[in-house]
This record gives C-alpha cells, structure tokens and sequence, in this order.
C-alpha cells in the first residue's frame, strides 16, 4: 500500500484571472487610495505630526470661503447649461430629424472632448477666444466687434464657465443617451391613445421618469468641473480665486504655503465631490429600474 501522504491542507491560490486587473489594483492604490489616505490624515495634523483640528478652522476665513463659494457657483452654472445644452443636442439625435449618421460622430466626438481638458485646453480657448484669438481678431477686422470692449474677457469667471462647457456638454451627451434610448415607444404611443399632446407626454411621462437619470447628471457634472484644477490655473492663473488654485498655492512648496492647509481644502473638495457622485450613483440605480 502507498504511504500515506501528510495532509497539507486546501492551498490559497489566486485565480489567473485577477491577474488581468492587477496592474489596475496597483495604480488604483499608488495613485488614489494612498494620495487620499494622505490627504484626509494630514487635515487633521500639524506640521510637527501631532493631531489638531485647526486645519478645518482655518477654512473659515473670508478668502477660504470665497474661494469655495466661487468653485460651487461655477460649478453649479456650468453643471446646469451643460445638462441643458447636452440634452437638447442629444434629444435632437435620439428623437430629432437629424440623419442616422450623425449620431455615431457626435458620441465619438463626445468620448474625445469630455476627456479633453487642462493645459491643451485652455491654450486652445486662448488661441481662438483670447485677447489676439483667432476668432476675436476676426470679429474685430471683419465686423468692426470688439469682444473686449464689449466687456468679454477669456481670463475670467464667464469665460472659464465658456471654456467648462467644451468638456461638460460632451459628458451630458453621453449620459444621457442611454436614457433617452431606454424611453419605450410602448409610452409615448399610450400617451397618444389617451389623447395627451407631445408636450404632455414629456411633462407628465417622460421627464417624471428620467428626472433621476437628469438630476444625477447634474451632480456628476457639478463633481467634475468642482475638481477641475489644470484648465482653470493655465487659463486664469491666480486671478480667479477658486479652490483648485488656492490648494495648488498651499502644497506647491513654497515658503508662503501651508501643506496642511492644503490638506484640509483638498479633504472639503473630498467631502463635497464624494456627495456629489453619492447622489448621481443612486439616482442612476434608480433610473434604470424604470429603464430597463
């Protein structure tokens, strides 16, 4: 009879699978587990190390608040005309008149400009909508218009709000045309039989049911332009007192900046941002049991 073998007992072995995401794993937790971890500890510490709550006092000062007050309302106005503008364009394509082919390059197009952003972007708005832009000289040449004199001004408030837009649109775009594909026909065909006009359909039926996908949209976007960071300091620079900028002056290293400090501004963007995605998340889940 063979000898008996010792039992060793059921091995752990890591399926081959997960070695596919692997690489994912390690960036995920080198570049935003461990930056946050970061971040959120070191809002609650000194410089010496030791534990303290005067990072998050001192983000009640007049300039502090500002800076947040400013982030939110840029956020929330570019928020709102991206869903605006978004679901015109994308409604037009859904349920407008417009060709079959031009649904296929506007999501393309989408994908690449939503993702479009920093220093590339702004230079672009600079080239084409700044003092010497190639559309602001053309305007003046050829038109006698004058943007500056106007009172519009790239370098400010309204034209980051501009500049926002180029990626906001495109993101609205893509969100929402899934949910407008999911509408049935089904629907709008009842709403018909019962005699209700295409305003109605869309006050009393269609709009009830995507407002969650809208509304979570809304908090997704606002998320996205509250953390946007490099297109605002290379169109703006210090001028515009948002948040991203006055964080990127507290951790740069100089000897004027509080890194501590930062922390604490960048654990308020944390906080703010988390809701925001918390909000779309579940407004999404609750989309889709009336969409699917």
């Amino acid at each position: 009879m063979p000898a008996d073998r010792p039992h060793t007992g059921p091995r752990f072995r890591l399926p081959v699978e997960w070695l596919g995401i692997l690489p994912f794993l390690i960036f995920a937790v080198l570049f935003l587990i461990l930056p946050t971890m970061k971040i959120v500890i070191g809002a609650f510490q000194t410089a010496d190390g030791s534990f303290t709550l005067q990072n998050l006092i001192d983000l009640n000062n007049a300039s502090i608040r500002s800076a947040y007050w400013t982030s939110i309302k840029l956020s929330f106005v570019t928020a709102l005309l991206g869903c605006a503008i978004g679901f015109a364009m994308a409604a037009a394509v859904v349920f407008g008149g417009l060709p079959k082919g031009a649904r296929n390059p506007l999501i393309t197009f989408s994908g690449v400009a939503s993702n479009f952003a920093g220093v590339p972007l702004a230079f672009a708005f600079i080239a084409t909508l700044g003092p010497v832009g190639l559309v602001t000289v053309w305007l003046r040449t050829e038109f006698g218009i004058n943007l500056r004199a106007m009172g519009f001004n790239l370098l400010s408030f309204w034209g980051l709000v501009i500049t926002y837009l180029f990626f906001q649109i495109p993101l609205m775009i893509l969100i929402i045309i899934p949910a407008l594909d999911g509408l049935k026909r089904e629907w709008r065909e009842a709403a018909a039989v019962l005699g209700a006009t295409g305003a109605q359909y869309w006050r009393m039926v269609a709009l009830p049911i995507l407002f969650p996908s809208l509304l979570g949209t809304f908090a997704l976007l606002f998320a996205n332009a509250f953390g946007a960071v490099a297109t605002a300091f290379a169109l703006t620079g210090p001028q515009l007192n948002i948040v991203p900028i006055k964080l990127f002056a507290q951790i740069r290293g100089d000897v004027l900046g509080n890194p501590n400090l930062g922390y604490a501004l960048a654990f308020g963007m944390i906080v703010i941002t988390a809701l925001a995605n918390f909000l779309y998340i579940w407004l999404r889940v609750r989309s889709e049991r009336w969409l699917k």
